[in-house]
């Protein structure tokens, strides 16, 4: 069984980022808009309207905006996150919004944790951006999450592309900015996004529209995540790092019987392929 204090540990070794600390920050900034657009993205993606009668598991929270869709999109939600600090997020969001509600419950649980995984039953739409990754055994995170899907249900995850040696690169770094004192790790954050944004200048200059790169950062709410810094510190000490490619995470779920019903993998880069998938058998009603 994963122990929840490890967390900590973990951090205080260098092993592992603040993912709730960045969460924490980034909890202010949740508006309407935010909100809306997430909400538009779980629609997209799952193709419903609603999720009206519909179980969710959103397996790593972080800040409780997804779980927080869902359920207005009429969900009943279980929140589970690994990091407390993620947990409190989730809840100060659900106390912003649905405050006492019973159809939104929230937990402080590890999918490494098979035993906990299975506890939780199964769920009509399992949901899991951008976390399986994180969690330092990719492979036995995405075992435990499949089985929550339940028959007929969809399984929506998003995880990091493998680009070779430019995703070991970027281990690399990941890892070194963890083990970092806490003084050093905004400069060196800092340093290794200099260059991709001295391109993004560049670039700017060269088509004559210099008003394009300040929007990469005033305009950026518009993207699906944080602020544009707090997703440069994400990225940068985003650690443990594993990556994967379409076609293994595709063979991965045919093998326990499920049938891929949306990718998005075109121009990703070092970022998320998107995949939901469909659990054969029948759904219950």
């Amino acid at each position: 069984m994963r122990n929840m204090e490890s967390n900590t540990a973990e951090i205080a070794r260098g092993e592992r980022f603040e993912f709730g600390k960045n969460w924490s920050q980034f909890l202010p900034t949740i508006d309407a808009e935010r909100i809306q657009r997430a909400e538009m993205s779980l629609k997209e993606m799952l193709e419903v309207d609603n999720l009206s009668s519909k179980t969710f598991l959103d397996i790593g929270s972080g800040s409780g905006l997804f779980s927080l869709a869902a359920r207005r999109l009429g969900a009943r939600v279980h929140s589970v996150d690994f990091d407390p600090k993620s947990v409190f997020c989730t809840n100060e969001l659900k106390r912003n919004y649905f405050r006492e509600d019973g159809e939104w419950s929230i937990a402080e649980g590890s999918v490494l944790d098979s035993e906990y995984m299975k506890s939780l039953g199964q769920f009509d739409v399992v949901y899991s951006w951008g976390v399986l990754h994180h969690t330092g055994d990719l492979w036995t995170a995405l075992e435990n999450a499949q089985r929550c899907v339940r028959p007929g249900g969809r399984f929506f995850i998003a995880l990091y592309n493998d680009t070779g040696s430019q995703s070991a690169r970027w281990h690399w770094i990941k890892k070194t900015y963890c083990s970092l004192p806490a003084l050093l790790k905004t400069p060196f954050a800092f340093l290794v996004t200099v260059p991709g944004e001295l391109k993004l200048i560049l670039k700017s200059l060269l088509l004559l529209k210099p008003g394009s790169y300040i929007d990469t950062w005033t305009s950026y709410r518009r993207n699906r995540g944080m602020t544009k810094w707090r997703d440069i510190v994400d990225w940068v000490g985003g650690y443990p790092y594993e990556v994967s490619t379409p076609d293994t995470v595709f063979d991965f779920c045919r093998a326990r019987g499920f049938t891929l019903t949306k990718l998005k993998s075109g121009y990703v880069g070092l970022g998320c392929n998107e995949f939901v998938f469909l659990k054969s058998g029948q759904q219950n009603s």
